[in-house]
């Protein structure tokens, strides 16, 4: 699929000719969008996730953790919070609450999935009443018709993309963004650490929801893909390997073949995947690719590209070379990438603004 005012901006998708990639380095400016300093009372906040809606404006959140920067299991007091931009980033909003349950009650890891047939947006997010259920996950979602100005109230999925025998387990949906396919579903990850990670998706625009029910290992964050073929294809963090897995479909998720790509090294960390749609008939789709570019340490946030369905990508274009971890990817409506970062050991999430030719110049 593809947004309708994407084909506007062909233009900022040729290969131009470069500068070196310090000056371009130099040109990147960074937004910060939310950070402690900004909200008293706040410890931190983290886990970014950003989605450009259909009339192009874009949508930031983010968890605002208040008493400690803990994991849902380890903080009563996790809200999810927005800003959102008309102008391409250039230019937010002031942060609002979207989630926001009395303390005791957490939520956390927002993510994003576009419905392209109705303009919905999709808010889904992990819940955990810390008092009287502690340690049990529920998944829940939100949705926005009117491009992320308001939300519904909170609609509880648990049942329709889990098992009853997961009750117990650490389930969560990843964060950052789902996708949708050319025929119209929407598709998402989840991860059981006990039993592998699972592909859910709905077919009737998020009325209903359906768990594909394919354990899919090693995986732990991930992100899923529709490529350009129909395949579908999952790339993933794992504990302790040093680099991404790439997982891929043929059968709508029946069947997966598994295998480590040792050009994407990685520390095991959340990172962003997104497939940017082709421009005209001998053009091909390209993905995108960002996360902390070292083996260990969360640090060097990179962008690379693949121009042959992921079966190798750049070099990479080094965004930010100091303490850098969760990232998420949009389009732009002026064909430019926003890259959505946790920066400086979580103390800043910043917005960056890529021009789409940035990226491809230099085809290493």
């Amino acid at each position: 699929m593809m947004f309708k005012w994407l084909l506007m901006f062909a233009p900022v998708f040729a290969f131009a000719q470069a500068d070196s990639t310090a000056q371009r380095q130099e040109e990147v400016q960074f937004q910060n969008l939310f950070s402690s300093e900004m909200k008293a009372g706040v410890a931190c906040y983290r886990i970014p996730a950003l989605i450009t809606a259909a009339n192009g404006d874009l949508i930031a959140a983010i968890d605002e953790r208040v008493p400690n920067c803990g994991d849902l299991r380890d903080n009563d007091d996790i809200n999810i919070v927005v800003r959102r931009s008309e102008d391409d980033g250039r230019n937010w909003s002031a942060m609002e609450s979207v989630i926001d349950y009395p303390k005791g009650e957490s939520a956390s890891d927002p993510s994003f999935i576009l419905d392209e047939v109705t303009g919905d947006v999709f808010m889904l997010y992990n819940y955990m009443d810390l008092v009287k259920a502690k340690g049990v996950y529920r998944l829940k979602m939100v949705r926005s018709n009117d491009h992320g100005k308001s939300w519904t109230e909170p609609v509880d999925i648990t049942t329709q993309i889990t098992k009853p025998a997961w009750k117990e387990d650490f389930q969560f949906i990843t964060s950052g963004r789902g996708t949708q396919t050319k025929s119209g579903r929407l598709l998402h990850t989840l991860v059981n650490l006990q039993r592998g990670l699972f592909v859910f998706g709905s077919d009737d625009h998020g009325a209903t929801w359906f768990l594909i029910d394919t354990p899919i290992k090693p995986g732990d964050e991930s992100k899923i893909v529709a490529l350009e073929d129909g395949r579908w294809m999952i790339n993933s963090r794992v504990a302790k390997s040093g680099l991404r897995f790439v997982h891929t479909s043929t059968d709508e998720g029946k069947s997966w073949q598994t295998r480590a790509d040792s050009s994407l090294v990685d520390p095991a960390c959340n990172a962003g995947f997104i497939r940017v749609p082709k421009m005209g008939e001998d053009d091909h789709d390209i993905l995108l690719f960002s996360n902390a570019n070292h083996v260990t340490d969360r640090i060097n946030l990179s962008l690379r590209f693949s121009v042959d369905e992921g079966k190798s990508w750049s070099k990479g274009m080094a965004i930010y070379a100091g303490g850098a971890a969760y990232s998420s990817m949009t389009i732009l409506r002026d064909g430019a990438i926003g890259l959505f970062f946790e920066k400086d050991d979580y103390q800043e999430n910043v917005f960056v603004r890529i021009p789409f030719d940035w990226i491809v110049e230099k085809r290493d």
